[in-house]
């Protein structure tokens, strides 16, 4: 049967909008509640997250976790969200308590940073009904223990190394879920595919960038790019 390509519908104002790479669409992606998820916008922002193409959202910042955050960026999404918790920070039983916060506020997953302990990690998984995202920085992690802890979904982000962890995750666990983040070009996203990474976190350019080709543009007497 021949492949068909689906129809596209734009407005005329929502048609400037952020899309992810599409050599993306070449990972298998994650069935997760039914919902297949290929690409993950890596941001907070709620203007990115609301003009972007991604599959989900995964929330992860720099400061301990709040649940008035969370609930921020659900309100604003309108794909599925994948909260932090902490692990780094926020240890103990706060990140258990985020979790189930989260949970509550209708996050489809959490994710904990690479610090967490197997304890808080096992406290974590028995608690909630949904998936819990462990980030793995690093070839050193002990993936089985992770594993038998109740990591659910692995979160490789190891920056120029990202596809060889996750090649070698893949040759001991080849059926764990794994999320990792693609890198800057689309043959960096391809090379942590064919590694197995099933999908791929996408950081999106910042307000301020986008801005500068528009104001540009403003300056010269031009309409919007």
């Amino acid at each position: 049967m021949e492949k068909r390509i689906p129809p596209q519908v734009s407005g005329t104002l929502r048609k400037f909008a952020l899309r992810v790479p599409e050599v993306i669409s070449e990972c298998s992606g994650i069935k997760i509640f039914g919902k297949l998820i290929k690409s993950l916008v890596f941001s907070t922002d709620v203007s990115i997250i609301k003009n972007v193409n991604a599959d989900a959202v995964i929330a992860v910042y720099p400061f301990t976790p709040q649940p008035i955050i969370t609930q921020a960026l659900m309100l604003a999404a309108d794909i599925p969200v994948f909260a932090g918790v902490g692990g780094g920070l926020t240890q103990g039983i706060r990140v258990y308590n985020l979790a189930l916060h989260a949970e509550f506020q209708g996050a489809m997953g959490v994710v904990v940073n690479a610090p967490t302990s197997n304890e808080v990690l096992k406290m974590v998984s028995k608690a909630i009904d949904i998936p819990v995202v462990v980030t793995v920085v690093n070839e050193n992690e002990d993936i089985g223990e992770r594993l038998k802890s109740g990591a659910t979904i692995l979160n490789v982000s190891a920056a120029a190394k990202t596809a060889d962890v996750v090649a070698k995750i893949r040759a001991s666990f080849p059926d764990v879920p794994i999320i990792a983040t693609g890198g800057p070009t689309d043959e960096s996203i391809l090379k942590t595919i064919e590694a197995g990474a099933n999908a791929i976190t996408w950081t999106p350019p910042s307000n301020g960038e986008i801005f500068k080709d528009i104001m540009q543009a403003y300056r010269e007497g031009k309409p919007h790019p």
